[in-house]
C-alpha cells in the first residue's frame, strides 16, 4: 500500500481495518509517497509499533505510485513470500478477499495474478455500481484491447509475476497497472479473475470530472496507443481508444451520464 498526502485519514483507517480484518491474515507494507499529514503519520507508526504494520518506508519526495510499489516490491521479493497483494489506503477489501484470491492460487498454479470484481460508492454523490471483468485469461486478453481487464486494486500476484514481467513501469503518470498488464500479457504471465466482488472502491466528484482535463486524457491515450501496437490488437481497438479520449475531455455531467451506461 501506497500513501501520500492527498489521501484522507479516516479512508486509511477503514483500509487497514479491512485488511486486519481478512479471513486470511496478511503482512501490511506501506511506503510514504512523500511526506504526508501528521495524524496520518503518526496513526501509521502507532499501528506499526503494535505490530499490525510489518514495514513502513519513508521518503522526503513524491515520486507517484509506480516508483512507491516498486520499492516495496524490492524490499517483498527479497523475502520468502509466494503471494503479493495490492490494497489503495482509500477502498475497503471485503473480509474474505485474501482467502479466496489464496484457494484460487493453490487451485491453479498456472495462474500468475488473480483479480475479482469491484463496488464502486461515493460518500459524496448518489452512486453505486458493481463493476464486472472477463474471468479467463483468453477472455482477459481480448478485453485488454479496449479497456483494463483486471482491476488494479484487487490484483493478487504469485512472485512469478514479476519474475517474468518485471517491476511497474514508471514512463506513465497514471497508468502504472496499464502498463504493467501489457507487460505481464507480453511476457506470458496468466491472468485470471474471480467471479466476487472482493473490493468496494470508493469515487467521488473529481472522478466524473475531467480528471486532470486534456493533458490526461491525452497520457491515457498514449498508452493505449502502446497497448494495442505492443500486443497486436486491430484497427478497431484504436477507434475505440479515440472514442474514449472524447469521453475522458466531455463535460463533468456528459462524463457521469455515459459512465454509468457504459461501465
Amino acid at each position: 500500500m501506497s500513501v501520500y498526502k492527498g489521501d484522507r485519514f479516516a479512508y486509511i483507517v477503514e483500509a487497514l481495518e479491512s485488511m486486519y480484518a481478512q479471513e486470511k491474515v496478511a503482512d501490511i507494507f506501506i511506503q510514504k509517497d512523500g511526506p504526508v499529514p501528521q495524524d496520518i503519520s503518526e496513526y501509521i507508526e502507532q499501528e506499526y509499533r503494535a505490530g499490525r504494520i510489518v514495514y513502513v518506508g519513508e521518503r522526503n519526495e513524491n515520486r507517484g505510485l509506480a516508483f512507491s510499489l516498486n520499492q516495496l516490491l524490492e524490499i517483498v521479493l527479497k523475502r520468502d513470500y509466494h503471494y503479493i497483494a495490492r490494497m489503495d489506503a482509500d477502498d475497503i477489501a471485503l473480509a474474505s478477499r485474501m482467502q479466496w484470491q489464496y484457494k484460487y492460487m493453490l487451485e491453479h498454479p498456472d495462474v500468475d495474478v488473480v483479480g475479482g470484481f469491484i463496488e464502486e460508492f461515493s460518500n459524496d454523490i448518489a452512486y453505486e455500481k458493481a463493476v464486472h471483468y472477463p474471468l479467463n485469461h483468453d477472455e482477459m486478453y481480448r478485453f485488454f484491447a479496449k479497456r483494463v481487464p483486471l482491476a488494479h486494486v484487487t490484483a493478487f500476484f504469485r512472485r512469478s509475476f514479476f519474475e517474468k514481467a518485471g517491476l511497474y513501469p514508471t514512463i506513465s503518470p497514471t497508468n502504472e497497472d496499464t502498463l504493467l498488464w501489457m507487460k505481464g500479457f507480453q511476457s506470458g504471465c496468466r491472468f485470471a479473475n474471480i467471479p466476487e466482488i472482493l473490493v468496494k472502491v470508493r469515487v467521488g466528484p473529481a472522478f466524473f470530472s475531467r480528471r486532470g482535463g486534456s493533458r490526461k486524457a491525452w497520457s491515457d491515450l498514449q498508452d493505449r496507443i502502446l497497448v494495442i501496437k505492443t500486443l497486436g490488437y486491430n484497427i478497431s481497438s484504436y477507434f475505440y481508444a479515440w472514442a474514449l479520449f472524447m469521453v475522458n475531455i466531455a463535460p463533468s455531467k456528459l462524463k457521469l451520464f455515459l459512465y454509468k451506461r457504459l461501465r
